[in-house]
């Protein structure tokens, strides 16, 4: 190109900003972190409608204000793409918000006093339910039983989940409403933990059991569910969260969200894996195929399936490739045989679904990569991007086999918190600690990591989430330096896993999760900049606004700069 004509290009852009229609909103004087490799950072930012038109510096920025462009300042502050949470169970945390937490209670006495303080607050309470024990603080580490529940409520039936929601703890009265005794057998994968006298002991591990009593508690009616996800936005948008991929979920639940959506209500973008079972129906995968077909986003989306490989260390029920540390005879029983997951991913994967698929432990890890790997080879070749959820082991032979084989890495940093892992290290021992939630070792070997919540399993909050990653520590800083520390990643890795590579879980990528024309105008505005903190402050980060599609839907009561 001849030096002459460049002026002449660069007049001719300006022109052509200069023609643009105004924006509908900019934001400005801030330090604002795209995730675009391109041009990581910008200073100023337009919004027309709901998608991004200009990003750069003030000046770039400024030929689209017009007399009703609203021009938000901010302040130095940080904004970033919208956080995406990759995995998450939104309408059952979203229905736990009105029952009893219990995910900072940190001893059995503890968690007795807020079972008794809410059976006292809510006397007309058919049922006290409730969730997030951690099964280090109860003793040390052994497990609860009906009698420790008992002494705190024995008019009621009461059940918690623990955080993993793999375990339930139920007391005399929960097993006698629900007619368990000590003949009943699980409905599915699970056990019935028993005393020596063969009475159930008040503890029941994975869904099949879990459901013996579960399913005598009256379901929540439509309204109750609409009303819980309004909360529950209402949590999202507080986080700055502005997309979720829910990793269990049913045509029901998708209903309730095209509901709020054609109300004008919706705040959340929602990618929904519908769970599948062994024995989930043809005509049922049908179901799913035509919501697909019909459910395309941006606001509400449809795709995946979602199937549970095993359970979860803490309990024994994670399948394993060598027999666990503290219990010799014991390594988990996968759902599936190999033959079994075999047929079905072939299945879900011939009919064009992307497959998630929960494996924690490093045989199911195994056998699920085996099965992806099958069913590529033996079917005709399309986008597929199939995850594995959690992988909280791995064996190292398997971790270069997520890049080869294009499969997503679904990691949740927090559940790596060392104030919940006492009891999985001592079940899991200290070979298989060392690859223990090994985000950096996988991103290492190419693979795409994307990051979640699990909430209601832990805290919605990508800002603790963000900690975890970057520390490997609690939000106290315990252990000093990090738990496995090489496992840390850095702060530019972490936000990507929240933001444009989440956005790859769900074939959203070129639509947003990164700060770019063209794309949605999710954004979440910091009240600090992360990149100038000490990591150990990470989690204390505060969001200041968060939009969704252009639309401010958050802003904090007392905004600081």
């Amino acid at each position: 190109m001849g030096t002459a004509t460049a002026p002449l290009i660069l007049l001719l852009a300006a022109a052509a900003a200069a023609a643009a229609p105004p924006a509908d909103l900019v934001l400005r004087g801030g330090r604002i972190y795209t995730v675009d490799a391109g041009r990581p950072w910008a200073e100023a930012l337009a919004i027309r409608g709901d998608t991004i038109v200009a990003v750069g510096s003030d000046s770039d920025t400024q030929a689209l204000i017009g007399p009703d462009t609203e021009v938000l300042e901010l302040g130095g502050r940080l904004a970033l793409p919208g956080f995406v949470d990759a995995h998450i169970h939104f309408l059952e945390g979203a229905l736990y918000l009105d029952q009893i937490q219990l995910d900072d209670a940190r001893s059995l006495s503890a968690m007795q006093a807020r079972v008794h303080d809410y059976a006292r607050a809510h006397p007309d309470a058919p049922w006290i339910l409730g969730r997030g024990w951690i099964y280090t603080y109860i003793d040390g580490g052994r497990l609860p039983t009906r009698h420790d529940l008992d002494r705190i409520v024995s008019d009621r039936p009461v059940l918690l989940e623990a955080y993993d929601g793999h375990t339930a703890w139920v007391n005399s009265k929960a097993l006698e409403v629900a007619g368990v005794s000590e003949k009943s057998e699980p409905l599915g994968p699970g056990e019935v933990v028993r005393e020596a006298d063969g009475r159930p002991s008040g503890v029941l591990k994975e869904g099949g059991a879990i459901r013996l009593v579960s399913r005598a508690i009256p379901e929540p009616t439509r309204e109750d569910k609409i009303e819980a996800l309004r909360r529950g936005m209402a949590e999202a948008r507080r986080c700055g969260i502005t997309s979720i991929q829910n990793a269990s979920g049913s045509p029901e639940e998708l209903e309730l969200y095209e509901a709020l959506e054609h109300a004008g209500e919706l705040t959340l973008r929602n990618y929904s894996a519908m769970s599948i079972q062994k024995d989930t129906s043809s005509a049922e995968l049908d179901r799913i195929a035509q919501l697909q077909q019909r459910l395309t986003g941006p606001w509400v989306k449809a795709g995946a399936v979602k199937l549970m490989m095993d359970g979860v260390i803490e309990s024994h029920t994670a399948a394993m490739l060598e027999p666990y540390s503290d219990d010799p005879s014991l390594r988990g029983s996968p759902n599936f045989s190999q033959t079994e997951i075999d047929q079905r991913i072939a299945e879900l994967d011939r009919r064009g679904f992307q497959i998630l698929t929960h494996a924690i432990g490093d045989r199911a890890v195994r056998m699920v990569l085996d099965a992806y790997e099958k069913a590529a080879r033996d079917n005709p070749p399309r986008p597929r991007r199939h995850r594995i959820e959690h992988i909280e082991t791995i064996a190292a032979l398997d971790q270069p086999r997520f890049a080869a084989l294009g499969v997503v890495a679904s990691m949740q940093p927090y559940h790596a918190s060392p104030d919940i892992v006492g009891v999985w290290a001592k079940n899991a021992g200290p070979e298989r600690e060392r690859r223990a939630f090994g985000w950096r070792d996988l991103r290492d070997a190419g693979a795409r990591v994307i990051h979640g919540s699990d909430w209601p399993v832990v805290t919605l909050s990508p800002l603790v989430g963000l900690h975890a990653a970057v520390t490997r520590e609690d939000l106290s800083g315990q252990p000093p330096g990090g738990w496995i520390p090489r496992q840390r990643l850095s702060l530019e890795q972490a936000i990507l896993g929240y933001t444009l590579d989440a956005a790859y879980g769900s074939f959203d990528e070129k639509l947003k999760g990164s700060l770019e024309p063209g794309k949605l105008a999710d954004i979440v505005i910091l009240q600090q900049n992360l990149f100038s903190l000490p990591a150990s402050r990470i989690g204390e980060v505060e969001v200041w606004r968060t939009l969704v599609g252009g639309r401010v839907v958050y802003s904090a009561a007392q905004p600081t700069p």
